[in-house]
């Protein structure tokens, strides 16, 4: 079991923890595995036909580029020595591709921030609560089919420890970011064939017990307010009409 990992807060700001409490200890071994080139490709390509007549949009099943946060430099090395120079230039050309990638979005999808991160706490408090509940069912259209299957896994699990929890999200958050966009191509000789992915930091107070089969408290405390961090990476089709962002994957730190 891995319980979930925390992140140092300064002297004037609690410590948030990392992973929403009501995926129980299991917020990173659930956390999506990402395939290699090959995996997941076939039977993709074989049903992307079909799915394409019924209006189905299947994910790619992988995640572009996961987000790890920059290690912090030393001012004098970054600026004054070759490594440090590399370094900078990696920086510039990842904050390139996320501005690219936003562009492109906003010229054929009318990308607006505000709208985004209006959508993304939407899916955010959604998907938290329906896994709650229990209700993994209602998943089907908010997240993709891999990241189904692994919430799908992790609730079972969950329930073998818990028989029911409470959650609830305190709003409005304390932060909402973007932390990187990337595309995935389908096909390299047409780029508009291309998911879009946008890695979103959340950090908010939430509320969370969790009870046994006899409705015993065995978790959390209702009572008291969390400071919870999330990394969580939403995706959107940029050629099937009418396609929305849905969950793709969840990131440990």
């Amino acid at each position: 079991m891995t319980i979930p990992l925390s992140i140092s807060g300064s002297a004037n700001k609690p410590v948030a923890q990392f992973g929403t409490p009501i995926f129980g200890f299991f917020a990173k071994a659930g956390a999506s595995k990402l395939l290699s080139n090959n995996e997941g490709w076939t039977s993709l390509s074989e049903r992307r036909t079909n799915s394409q007549r019924a209006g189905i949009v299947y994910s790619p099943g992988l995640q572009a580029l996961p987000y790890e946060p920059r290690r912090v430099i030393d001012y004098q090395k970054e600026w004054f020595t070759p490594s440090g120079w590399r370094r900078t230039k990696e920086d510039l050309i990842l904050e390139m591709k996320t501005a690219y990638c936003i562009a492109t979005l906003r010229k054929k999808k009318g990308y607006s921030k505000k709208q985004f991160y209006q959508n993304a706490v939407t899916l955010y408090k959604e998907i938290n609560m329906v896994m709650a509940k229990g209700d993994i069912a209602s998943l089907r259209k908010t997240v993709t089919e891999k990241m189904y299957s692994t919430l799908k896994n992790e609730l079972k699990r969950r329930e073998s420890m818990w028989r029911r929890v409470h959650w609830e999200l305190i709003e409005p958050l304390d932060r909402i970011r973007t932390l990187r966009a990337r595309m995935i191509a389908l096909d390299k000789n047409d780029l508009d064939k291309a998911f879009v992915q946008l890695t979103v930091e959340f950090l908010a107070k939430q509320r969370f017990e969790a009870y046994d089969s006899k409705g015993s408290v065995v978790a959390g405390d209702k009572n008291k307010e969390v400071l919870v961090r999330d990394i969580w990476v939403f995706e959107r089709s940029l050629f099937h009409a009418g396609a929305d962002w849905r969950l793709c994957a969840r990131l440990s730190p």
